[in-house]
């Protein structure tokens, strides 16, 4: 029996909040997008910060976001709109397909020559990037907004860094474990023949996913390795040639999310990507495992003010890749990702680069909150918003933007996947939901439209026609299971919906004929990430025919997204009382009258166990008993020096370690989950779960799990 769902109607012009990073205090959280976003590469030119992404098969490819302050991102180009590959495989036709394969691993870069400077004129963008049996590929354009042009320069150079030299010559950094450098001609025309060579051998456990720079003469190639887990490292030299020295400037750093549910093939085997479902499998999940999941491959740009920061992509379960913004900290001439104290971590709250610490006034430089697409579309422009990508290349005549609605006419297919004409956009988390309106009057016999999830294994609910007969039905491919509805509409018009709790790995479809009142249908869907199209799930919007002809239409129209978990701005819970439980133990901190931070009985809701939460200004917290005292930290926070100091006066802290002693930077995990980091050491308040100590503020960071002692929750105290 379906479930009911009472929910209101979303309108066409619902403007619905979506994730930023940005918390609007001089903070931001990670990650900076919760949506996929791959590979990033990231460079300033100016006062502006362009960044670059993986897109694999969907088109528009190679997407491009522009940034004022590496926090608020606005999505504005993609090198080009379909891929120009005489290839059958690059548009789903003829049986073939680059799923997986594509485009990915971006290098974008930025020249300005000095007669360029000396004439006024302006540089070139330079993106290079492999595609999977072409081999490198460049596009190059005076404004980042296009146009591009395309330079296919062939060659087995992949998953690359690009650098400019000062000489002029042009250098590519690719391969795994043992790392080659090869020159480029200037022209893009190709690689110059005879120049390749290693400059570090295999042994010296690098990986993969470089990103080379210069910096004060010296070169330093940051790389991504996943063997037996994930790492990021720094390799450094006098020469473009070596010798290098390497070392590991982040690893471990998960912000608390264990490795999600890998799709699993049988062993010699790949499945056909649209076929038989119960030939692929969702993998165990060990909550305890970094995996490679952990932040990895990604660039460092230098800020406006100096500082230093790095763009590293995680995984976050079934969203797929994403960017995290981390601080970078200079040791010994080493780009150390983290805070002093704590390096080889990264807070997942930290105060923004243009951040003026102390300071709470309005700044009137700030750059204005925005997440970097508009994911709602009516559908009434003359072009689609640029948050939609095609899977593969499109048939153009066999899809239009017609009186207001998408158009998607219904080629042959026998599956989703195999599709032509599916728009597709990235599903967001960590929760949300989606919702379209979808009319058949168009449809003819064998047709098959509706709402799915691009992925693998992947899933729908649609309209069925056969004859004159309309059923909805609600497919699973990891099952092969569908459940069917008989419907009418009379008005030719339904309502579709997906919701997904992302950081849960799961989904369920609903439909609606009123537009009002959902009914859900199918079971709630279990879902993965995997590595045979390298792509987390995505929303699709399609039509085929199952025939084996061309058959009608279908006509798609107001399609919403609704995140509830977007607007952040109750998460810390300032000037309330609550209780603080340690997830490890599910045991609720207690100032002991002793003078220290222990923990103590899960049902004692004693005076000692209540905590308010005093705001500080800029994300920063001090906690004070109910009895009036002050948690402060002393020392180096090692267990037992997280105690207590009687009634003071905020306001009348004057030196920096009074004020870092007593105040915390609050670390929101969402749903209640939190950590506390100390401006002090840049270390986190935990207990351990199994030695007896009390608190600490003497933690690295979280594990996968959240259960080494440093991950909290809190309840409020009515």
């Amino acid at each position: 029996m379906a479930a009911l769902i009472t929910i209101g109607s979303m309108g066409a012009q619902a403007q619905t909040k979506s994730w930023t990073a940005d918390n609007g205090n001089g903070t931001f959280t990670n990650p900076l997008f919760y949506d996929e976003f791959s590979d990033p590469d990231i460079i300033r030119v100016g006062d502006d910060y362009y960044l670059a992404g993986t897109t694999m098969h969907a088109v528009p490819g190679l997407v491009i976001l522009h940034s004022k302050d590496l926090v608020n991102w606005e999505n504005i180009s993609y090198c080009f709109d379909r891929f120009d590959f005489d290839d059958p495989a690059f548009s789903l036709k003829d049986g073939k397909e680059i799923y997986g394969q594509g485009i990915w691993a971006p290098a974008i870069r930025y020249v300005r020559s000095v007669e360029d400077s000396l004439q006024g004129k302006s540089g070139q963008f330079y993106v290079f990037s492999n595609v999977n049996g072409k081999g490198l590929q460049c596009y190059t354009a005076k404004d980042i907004r296009g146009p591009w042009k395309h330079h296919n320069m062939k060659g087995n150079i992949y998953d690359l860094a690009v650098l400019f030299d000062d000489d002029g010559k042009i250098y590519a950094i690719h391969k795994y474990g043992e790392v080659h450098c090869t020159e480029l001609k200037p022209d893009m025309s190709g690689p110059v023949e005879g120049t390749d060579r290693v400059i570090i051998p295999e042994g010296n456990g690098i990986g993969e996913g470089h990103h080379m720079y210069k910096i004060n003469g010296m070169y330093y190639l940051i790389s991504t390795d996943y063997s037996p887990n994930g790492r990021t490292l720094c390799s450094r030299s006098k020469s473009i040639w070596g010798p290098y020295e390497t070392r590991v400037i982040t690893a471990d750093e998960t912000y608390g999310y264990h490795a999600a549910s890998l799709t699993q093939v049988p062993r010699g085997t790949k499945p056909r990507i649209g076929t038989d479902g119960t030939k692929f499998a969702l993998g165990p999940v060990d909550k305890d495992a970094t995996a490679c999941t952990n932040a990895h491959q990604g660039g460092i740009v230098q800020a406006k003010n100096g500082t230093w920061w790095a763009l590293l992509m995680q995984d976050f379960h079934s969203i797929g890749r994403t960017v995290c913004l981390m601080p970078i900290t200079w040791v010994d001439g080493w780009p150390m990702i983290g805070l002093k104290g704590n390096l080889g971590r990264a807070p997942r709250t930290w105060y923004k680069p243009d951040t003026v610490l102390g300071c709470y006034g309005i700044d009137e430089e700030a750059q204005p909150m925005r997440s970097p697409y508009e994911r709602n579309e009516d559908f009434n422009g003359k072009t689609l918003g640029r948050v939609w990508q095609w899977n593969h290349n499109p048939d153009e005549k066999m899809w239009s933007l017609k009186g207001g609605r998408l158009r998607i006419q219904s080629a042959p297919a026998d599956q989703l996947m195999w599709a032509r004409n599916t728009l597709t956009q990235r599903v967001i988390g960590p929760k949300s939901v989606a919702t379209v309106e979808l009319f058949v009057k168009g449809m003819k016999d064998g047709d098959v439209c509706g709402l799915g999830n691009i992925n693998v294994p992947c899933s729908w609910v649609g309209i069925v026609k056969q004859g004159k007969s309309l059923t909805l039905r609600c497919f699973e491919q990891l099952t092969n299971d569908t459940v069917n509805v008989p419907v009418g509409l009379p008005n030719g018009k339904i309502w579709l919906r997906m919701t997904g709790d992302y950081d849960n790995d799961q989904a369920q479809y609903a439909y609606s004929t009123d537009g009002v009142r959902f009914q859900t249908i199918g079971r709630m869907m279990p879902l993965s990430y995997q590595l045979l199209t390298f792509q987390g799930s995505r929303h699709a919007l399609f039509a085929f025919n199952r025939n084996g002809v061309k058959g009608g239409y279908a006509e798609f129209d107001n399609f919403t997204v609704d995140e509830p978990c977007a607007d952040r701005s109750g998460n810390i819970p300032y000037g309330k009382t609550i209780r603080i439980i340690n997830k490890a133990t599910g045991r609720p901190a207690i100032a002991l009258k002793h003078g220290v931070l222990y923990d103590t009985h899960p049902d004692d809701n004693s005076q000692l166990t209540q905590f308010r939460v005093i705001d500080c200004g800029q994300g920063r917290v001090a906690l004070q008993c109910a009895d009036g005292r002050f948690v402060k930290v002393y020392g180096d926070g090692l267990p037992g020096d997280v105690r207590f100091i009687d009634k003071i006066d905020l306001s009348t802290l004057k030196t920096t370690d009074e004020v870092n002693s007593t105040q915390f930077l609050w670390q929101d995990f969402l749903d209640h989950d939190f950590m506390l980091l100390s401006l002090q050491n840049h270390r986190y308040l935990g207990k351990s779960p199994t030695t007896g100590s009390p608190y600490s503020m003497d933690y690295a960071g979280p594990d996968p799990a959240r259960r080494n002692g440093s991950v909290l929750m809190w309840e409020e105290v009515k």
